[in-house]
């Protein structure tokens, strides 16, 4: 099963995501947010970055796609779990079948220690970084789930981390936004490249305003 690697650092073992194509959703795309494993070292609060990310890629859709919990976990179409690190690694996505329909599993990796002694001693410090490592990974993983690919450009949450630059800076310019923890759910953090993407696989342009997703 394919999967995209979300990698920081030395990127050994991640891969560029081949372009998975929109999902088969119909307009409605049915979610689930399981509850973290033991040792992920995931907060109580995290399921609400999880919806804040969910909401920012609902928000950019302008309407075309409409996230809601389902019913339980079989039924959902976008599947996120919570799971412990890997050294190197922020998150995954993996494509799935769900009753002949594509979907997606995204695995987050919110302990921060994983991914090297600088980021990680400025999260312990930075509740607002720790938090926007967070929210960046969701939002980056469930594009994937959506259908966007890898990019290139340091400016698009759908950057691969493999062509270098400065990793600190790339949650650094989010966390210089915030003020506290609730404008996470106002600023989606998405860029024009990231918008164009999700346009051509989806058919719409963004919208301005902000849509809540259902929870």
């Amino acid at each position: 099963m394919a999967a995209a690697l979300f990698a920081a650092g030395s990127v050994a073992g991640a891969q560029m995501l081949a372009p998975l194509g929109p999902l088969d959703d119909g307009g409605v795309v049915p979610y689930f947010i399981a509850m973290p494993l033991e040792d992920a070292r995931a907060r109580p609060a995290d399921a609400e970055l999880a919806v804040w990310a969910l909401e920012a890629w609902q928000h950019a859709a302008g309407g075309a796609l409409r996230f809601v919990p389902a019913a339980n976990e079989d039924d959902a179409l976008v599947r996120l779990y919570w799971v412990p690190a890997a050294a190197g690694q922020y998150g995954e996505m993996r494509p799935l079948d769900v009753q002949g329909r594509r979907g997606a599993a995204v695995y987050i990796r919110p302990d921060t220690a994983a991914l090297g002694d600088v980021i990680a001693a400025r999260a312990e410090l930075d509740v607002l970084f720790r938090d926007t490592i967070v929210y960046l990974t969701c939002l980056h993983e469930l594009g994937h789930a959506l259908g966007l690919a890898h990019t290139a450009d340091f400016d698009d949450v759908m950057y691969f981390f493999g062509f270098g630059g400065d990793i600190g800076e790339f949650f650094g310019r989010y966390r210089r936004t915030l003020r506290v923890r609730g404008d996470i759910g106002g600023s989606s953090g998405l860029s024009a490249g990231d918008l164009a993407q999700l346009e051509g696989l989806y058919g719409i342009a963004s919208a301005p305003g902000q849509l809540a997703v259902a929870n």
